[in-house]
């Protein structure tokens, strides 16, 4: 690898295409995407995800898009970023990886290095990714081609946070590979890079910092629960608790996205692979799963402790993306409040700003707001993704989508105490 080398990055989602734009404002890059569409609307300087601008869409001059599995050939270095999801039973879906390995298998040269971004399980980049590059291209691992690993540190939303500014964990298959991987990041990073000794060091690193946040995150679900029974406030207590140094400031919530409530799976695959049971793990995920169903439960009751009819009553969710101010719905369990809802025959509204409705009719079977909803409708109000348009809407804009004493259950905690009836 050298300044003179093509990029070819795989999948230009969340994670791929910030990459490719860093890169493509100082190289030539061939953006690699299967979705006609995502690469017209890239082209025309729209991104859908709202991770780049058009402004910094125009800055990567270097940058082409392309739909076109041939022109993966022109480059030497490949960058897989596609998705790594879990299917129903939550157990890890390779499809997406195993399918862009094979199409860059298809075009793998001599001396190319494929480096992976997917999370995975440790081992995965070597076990899985390799014998499907070796297939297709019929060359020899560590001898004709080699591999990396750099797992994606893509938080979707945050601008404060952005790749250049996210110190990289970097690793290659060999020592002289995993300094060139090493040095091809650092001209894009420059809050620097951190080489792992191996390529099962960096994966593992990756999928246990979100383990790490969903087993805290399910501590503070598990207490919330706890005091909701002992009729004690859960943020009132974390703010208390909060004065000491040391306390983790983690909040309880719905854990959904790409990656806390899919991660946890791939580790935990792996572990059983090898025979040992995790439990720990493991129990935070069933804590966190069960919070959609035990927010939609409680705001059933304080229906019928405030005497409002709960069969055939309109209830209205507000917010269906998996975190706040992100257009992204990917594993949200907005989707678990709703369906519990049905359950008892509510009629479901979900009205978000931030999603394309077209998306969550494909995605969820869902049928969402395309516009604010009418004022004096709702027997309750689920605010369950705190999105900035409803934190400026306040306790009073809120309530007016309301009939008179609607019950209001604040997920995010946003409005005051007393202004919803129930919140985590």
């Amino acid at each position: 690898m050298n300044s003179e080398s093509i990029i070819a990055i795989v999948g230009l989602g969340y994670v791929g295409l910030p990459l490719a734009v860093e890169f493509g404002k100082r190289r030539e890059v061939v953006g690699f995407d299967i979705n006609p569409k995502r690469v017209k609307d890239l082209r025309a300087g729209i991104d859908i995800t709202l991770e780049c601008s058009s402004e910094e869409l125009l800055q990567a001059k270097y940058l082409r898009y392309s739909c076109e599995a041939q022109d993966l050939e022109q480059a030497q270095v490949y960058i897989v970023t596609v998705p790594t999801p879990v299917d129903r039973a939550n157990r890890p879906d390779m499809t997406p990886l195993l399918k862009a390995s094979e199409a860059v298998g298809k075009v793998l040269k001599v001396g190319d290095v494929v480096i992976y971004e997917s999370t995975v399980y440790p081992g995965a980049t070597e076990e899985i990714c390799v014998p499907v590059l070796e297939k297709f291209s019929g060359l020899t691992f560590n001898e004709d081609f080699f591999c990396g690993y750099s797992p994606e540190r893509i938080n979707p939303g945050d601008k404060e946070h952005r790749l250049p500014s996210i110190k990289k964990v970097t690793s290659g298959s060999t020592p002289s590979v995993a300094n060139d991987v090493d040095a091809l990041y650092s001209s894009i990073i420059t809050a620097g890079t951190h080489k792992a000794s191996s390529i099962k060091v960096a994966e593992a690193a990756k999928v246990i910092e979100n383990t790490q946040r969903d087993v805290n995150i399910a501590l503070m679900n598990e207490l919330s629960l706890i005091f909701n029974k002992l009729g004690i406030d859960t943020l009132e207590v974390l703010q208390a608790a909060g004065t000491k140094w040391n306390f983790l400031p983690f909040r309880p919530g719905l854990v959904g996205g790409h990656c806390i409530g899919v991660d946890p799976y791939y580790l935990t695959h792996k572990a059983q692979e090898v025979g040992y049971h995790p439990e720990v793990i493991l129990a935070g995920r069933r804590i966190n799963d069960s919070m959609a169903t035990h927010v939609a439960d409680e705001t059933v009751k304080l229906m019928l402790r405030k005497n409002l009819p709960v069969l055939g009553s309109k209830v209205l969710v507000l917010g269906l993306t998996f975190k706040e101010n992100c257009p992204d719905v990917r594993n949200t369990k907005v989707v678990d409040i709703v369906a519990a809802l049905r359950v008892y025959n509510t009629s479901v509204d979900v009205y978000d700003p931030w999603i394309d409705v077209s998306e969550a009719r494909h995605e969820y079977g869902l049928e969402c707001l395309a516009q604010p909803p009418k004022e004096g409708e709702y027997a309750a109000i689920i605010l369950a993704v705190g999105h900035r348009q409803f934190v400026g809407l306040g306790e009073v804009g809120i309530k007016a989508w309301g009939l008179p004493g609607a019950v209001i259950f604040d997920v995010k905690s946003v409005l005051p105490r007393g202004a919803a009836d129930g919140r985590l």
